[in-house]
C-alpha cells in the first residue's frame, strides 16, 4: 500500500569504524511518514506523572507509544516500568520512528526481556524505526485497519544498505537484532531484504494482515529462499499478497 506522503521518514544511522565502542554511534534523524488511516482515539491521562518521554500510561497494565523514540527512551522506559511493574502491553498507537538507532534497539531488547507484548490498534501507525520495536514484543497482535512503513537506511555519508556489501557488518547489526527478536536467519535475511527494497527517500506501506504473513516462519523461509534465487524487488515485494489474512 504506496501513500502519498507530507513529508518523507528518515532512518540515518551513523557507522563508524569497528575500534569505536557502540556509545559513538550517529544518531538517526526521524520525520514523519503521513499515515493514511484515521488514528486510533485513547482517553489518556493528561496528568505529567503518566508520561514518559514517547510513553503514555493508560492503566496499570498498558501503555501507549505515541511519539518519536531518541536516545533518552531506555531510561525513560526504564523509570516507567520502575513505577508500573505491572505494564504487560505496548500499544503502539501513532509512532513515526526513532531519531536513534542504537537506543532504538536497546529499548526494543528491553521490552523483549521483561515479555511485554506489542498491539497496533485500529488506525494505529507504526513506521521506520518504529518497526522494530513491534518486533520486539513477546507477544504480538495487529488489529484490523493499522498500517506500517518500511525503508531503507541512509548512513551520515549518504550510503544505504545497498552501498555495502553482503557480509558488512552494517547489514549484522540489523539481522542480529531481527534473530534476537525470534526470527531465524532466513527470515531475517528476507525481512531485511524487504525494508530495504525501497530507498531512503522512499517508503513501503504495509497493511496488517501484510505485516502479519512476515512474522509466520514458513514464509520467511520462502521468501529468503526466493531471495537466493535472485528474486528482483518486484517479485520478493509480490510476496506480500499471498495466501489469506491471519485472522
Amino acid at each position: 500500500m504506496l501513500c502519498t506522503m507530507r513529508r518523507l521518514a528518515c532512518h540515518l544511522f551513523a557507522l563508524v569504524a569497528a575500534a569505536v565502542p557502540p556509545a559513538a554511534y550517529g544518531s538517526i534523524v526521524a520525520t514523519d511518514l503521513a499515515p493514511t488511516v484515521a488514528r486510533t482515539t485513547l482517553a489518556v491521562a493528561d496528568s505529567e506523572s503518566s508520561r514518559y518521554g514517547p510513553f503514555q500510561v493508560l492503566d496499570a497494565r498498558r501503555v501507549a507509544l505515541i511519539d518519536v523514540t531518541d536516545e533518552d527512551s531506555p531510561a525513560q522506559f526504564a523509570a516507567l516500568l520502575l513505577e508500573h511493574p505491572e505494564i504487560e502491553v505496548i500499544e503502539m498507537v501513532e509512532c513515526p520512528g526513532t531519531d536513534h538507532d542504537i537506543a532504538n534497539m536497546e529499548l526494543g531488547r528491553m521490552i523483549r526481556a521483561r515479555g511485554i507484548a506489542t498491539y497496533v490498534p485500529r488506525g494505529g501507525s507504526v513506521r521506520s524505526g518504529a518497526v522494530e520495536l513491534f518486533l520486539a514484543g513477546g507477544q504480538r497482535q495487529i488489529a484490523e485497519g493499522a498500517e506500517f512503513a518500511v525503508h531503507a537506511w541512509m548512513d551520515a555519508d549518504g550510503r544505504q544498505a545497498s552501498d555495502f556489501p553482503a557480509g558488512a557488518r552494517e547489514h549484522r547489526f540489523y539481522l542480529d537484532y531481527y534473530e534476537e527478536m525470534g526470527f531465524s536467519p532466513a527470515q531475517a535475511r528476507a525481512f531485511y531484504a524487504m525494508t530495504n527494497s525501497v530507498g531512503f527517500e522512499d517508503a513501503l506501506w504495509l497493511t496488517g494482515a501484510e505485516m502479519r504473513r512476515w512474522l509466520q516462519p514458513e514464509r520467511g523461509a520462502a521468501m529468503a529462499k526466493a531471495e537466493m534465487a535472485g528474486a528482483n524487488a518486484g517479485q520478493r515485494l509480490g510476496y506480500l499478497d499471498l495466501g489469506a489474512p491471519l485472522p
